[in-house]
């Protein structure tokens, strides 16, 4: 017997079952559809990804970075937008930071070329909220700035940083005027636009926490500004107040001194300056692109600074009597030389002794000489 064919078998199974139970005859197979001319082009072109869910990987390191940056950026506002103002704000600006400024002479046309935004009223600029409020001020105009600010409008526990050249001043103003909520850091960058045009490296930066917070998150923003200075490479240094106005009457306000001094007497360049000759013209650069605002600052806000004024007028003094002490001497030995022709033309001892003392410097008494007795 000849074996069955698939749809013979097929249809022997089916006709003994009910007629509802029975399958469908097996019909011829279907032709294939015809293919839209768009999707038969779009077969050929390369895979891509076109879905966002297969970006996210790459989207989740974007928002890493993104969220990184905004905890470490600060918003700073700084008070008093003049040169030393706009000096520090490049920096913090190339380190990510949020820079808002606010003056009594309208920068704005400089904060805008710098991407800063600049407010002229001090309330519109508390307002935004900023975390660190700088005073960037002249020492003479600190107090004024400190009682215009609008201190409702700030955060409770806003950071007040002060970058004056004297400290012991600021600090006593701050803590008088701010809240006792608000935190308190005394700072001074020892040097400024000209002594750090191309670097801060090396650098000192003298810093004072005053009043910080214990809340961790205080703490941390204290830490995130002076993060700024060090990353810079500057020297940190933390002293302070009373012990940074010590130091700077002595280096500082004499440096300013002698600067100015040294303006006065119209120093020159030379065909043939010594090392130390451009150092004294440099001298005279750093200091005379200051303010005299801010010389006389450092003079009537630091304690210490008319004790060194007085000894560099002593220093001064000592240095012109030994010069016309050492000449009075020659002129002496020369006058007594000759006392015996004096003699001889009949000027006495007493007319040579009264020479010598006119010869003397004003105010300054004939040293004695061994030599002559009386």
């Amino acid at each position: 017997m000849p074996p069955f064919s698939s749809t013979q078998l097929f249809q022997t199974t089916a006709s003994h079952l009910p007629p509802l139970l029975r399958p469908l005859a097996p019909s011829a197979p279907m032709p294939p559809l015809p293919q839209p001319k768009l999707l038969r082009r779009s077969l050929k072109l390369p895979l891509r990804v076109r879905s966002l869910d297969a970006a996210q990987p790459y989207d989740y390191e974007a928002q890493l970075r993104s969220h990184f940056h905004e905890s470490s950026s600060l918003k700073i506002a700084i008070l008093g937008f003049g040169n030393f103002g706009q000096f520090l704000a490049k920096t913090f600006l190339s380190q990510g930071h949020t820079i808002l400024a606010h003056s009594r002479s309208d920068y704005s046309a400089a904060a805008a070329d710098l991407g800063v935004a600049f407010y002229r009223d001090p309330h519109d600029l508390c307002e935004q909220h900023p975390e660190v409020v700088l005073l960037s001020t002249s020492i003479l105009s600190t107090e004024r700035v400190l009682r215009s600010i609008p201190f409702q409008r700030l955060r409770r526990s806003t950071l007040f940083v002060d970058v004056l050249s004297v400290k012991e001043f600021p600090r006593d103003l701050l803590l008088k005027f701010l809240p006792a909520e608000f935190d308190v850091l005394c700072t001074h960058p020892m040097f400024g636009p000209e002594s750090g045009r191309h670097s801060w490296a090396g650098l000192s930066f003298v810093y004072d926490r005053v009043r910080i917070g214990d809340d961790e998150s205080r703490v941390d923003r204290c830490e995130k500004f002076l993060d700024i200075f060090a990353r810079e490479g500057c020297r940190m240094v933390e002293m302070s107040c009373a012990e940074h106005d010590r130091h700077a009457a002595g280096s500082q306000f004499v440096t300013h001194t002698v600067g100015r001094v040294l303006e006065k007497f119209g120093l020159e360049s030379s065909p043939i300056n010594t090392k130390g000759y451009e150092t004294l013209l440099e001298l005279v650069e750093n200091t005379s692109g200051d303010s005299f605002d801010l010389y006389y600052g450092l003079f009537l806000y630091n304690d210490n600074a008319m004790e060194q004024l007085q000894r560099l007028d002593m220093a001064f003094k000592s240095i012109q009597n030994e010069l016309f002490g050492r000449l009075h001497q020659i002129y002496r030995k020369q006058l007594l030389g000759n006392m015996e022709g004096a003699r001889e033309s009949g000027m006495t001892k007493s007319m040579v002794q009264k020479l010598l003392s006119n010869g003397a410097p004003p105010h300054t008494e004939a040293p004695s000489d061994p030599d002559i007795t009386t």
